[in-house]
């Protein structure tokens, strides 16, 4: 076996194994989702603190942006609005990173968050390159899925 044929193989290998987690890993992203945004109702005074400042009516952008996760979690798990779901779920992300970019460049305090609210310099920044993980993984989901 050459290296260019084993690379081959390994690389089929990898794709089998996403094929076969595609599935299972829509229901944690819908499930996450809905979580998330259900959050959003519970502990509202969490989110409101990452909302920069130079956006108006802050409490009201975290109870539509928890309503926005909540119907793109749902909407994900049903196959006749999941490739609408994941591609609202892109623009989602685009339309909260503002607070993200906001969290990491002026080193937000959450009160009342677990832990003390105070995440280190690292975590922030961490949170922006994740942004990225979450875009790429609503996308793939944009594509029909085979049996649904």
């Amino acid at each position: 076996m050459t290296d260019r044929s084993a690379a081959h193989g390994a690389t089929a290998r990898g794709l089998g194994v996403l094929r076969r987690l595609k599935r299972p890993l829509l229901y944690v992203m819908g499930a996450g989702y809905v979580v998330a945004g259900t959050l959003h109702f519970l502990r509202p005074h969490l989110y409101v603190q990452i909302v920069p400042p130079y956006l108006p009516a802050p409490l009201v952008l975290v109870y539509l942006s928890g309503l926005a996760e909540v119907a793109v979690g749902v909407g994900l798990l049903y196959p006749r609005t999941r490739q609408a779901a994941a591609w609202a779920t892109i623009g989602l992300l685009l339309a909260v990173f503002p607070a993200n970019v906001y969290m990491a460049t002026s080193g937000v305090v959450v009160e009342g968050a677990p832990g003390g609210g105070d995440p280190s310099a690292a975590l922030r920044w961490a949170r922006l390159p994740l942004q990225v993980v979450l875009v790429a993984w609503a996308w793939w989901y944009t594509r029909p899925m085979p049996d649904g």
